[in-house]
């Protein structure tokens, strides 16, 4: 029985993380093993689109399902890079010394919002940390990056005419594997209209990963 346990756990791979589902809903991308991989929503043999020595992670879909940007330590921190999501060469869009992570595309796939511990603006920098980040944006194309908000924006989901933004907080560390995990500091749903932002889910647990449904009224999490 110890051997076929041996067995079986070198088989059956584990700690598949940051499963994106693709626009369309037909195939999901994740990384694995330091690797970005995409598989069929309907199950199958799994693709893998990376393979350099470095280590890839945060998969994120275009809004057209042709891209998917992702984090890369490749030049020795994490940058964002944007590939095709049929495979091939992955282009750097950002280049700070900083540890940069993609949050999501822009409405019409021009840009990508990443989150970085990098400035906060003088008038909120209260409690500089490391576990609170700033969310910027960079175009697909590269170039200078934006800072969008001074405070943590975490997998953020716009609609579909660009105009509200749905996205989870981040209040302080917390180890996101924690199980069970019961505090003031888990994450929440918020919502992002203009210039004003409203909070959806109190739920004492972690309440993440907000995408919106096709109705355009609704979102799942």
């Amino acid at each position: 029985l110890a051997a076929m346990s041996l067995t079986v756990s070198a088989t059956t791979p584990l700690w598949l993380r940051q499963a994106k589902i693709s626009p369309n809903g037909k195939e999901i991308a994740f990384s694995y093993k330091g690797d970005i991989w995409k598989v069929a929503a309907t199950g199958g043999t799994a693709v893998r689109l990376t393979s350099q020595d470095s280590y890839e992670s945060y998969p994120q879909w275009s809004p057209d399902g042709t891209q998917i940007a992702f984090a890369s330590d490749r030049k020795g921190n994490f940058d964002v890079y944007v590939m095709p999501s049929q495979g091939g060469s992955a282009k750097r869009l950002t280049t700070n010394s900083a540890g940069e992570v993609p949050a999501g595309f822009s409405a019409d796939g021009k840009y990508v919002y990443f989150g970085a511990v990098i400035q906060d603006p003088a008038e909120s920098a209260l409690f500089p940390t490391s576990a609170l980040g700033e969310l910027y944006k960079v175009s697909v194309e590269g170039g200078r990056t934006v800072q969008v908000l001074a405070t943590p924006a975490e997998n953020i989901s716009f609609s579909r005419d660009g105009n509200t933004m749905l996205y989870h907080d981040c209040k302080g560390f917390e180890d996101q594997w924690r199980k069970h995990h019961r505090s003031p500091i888990t994450r929440d749903i918020w919502l992002k209209s203009g210039d004003k932002f409203k909070q959806l889910t109190t739920f004492n647990g972690e309440n993440r990963d907000p995408i919106w449904a096709a109705d355009g009224k609704s979102f799942y999490y």
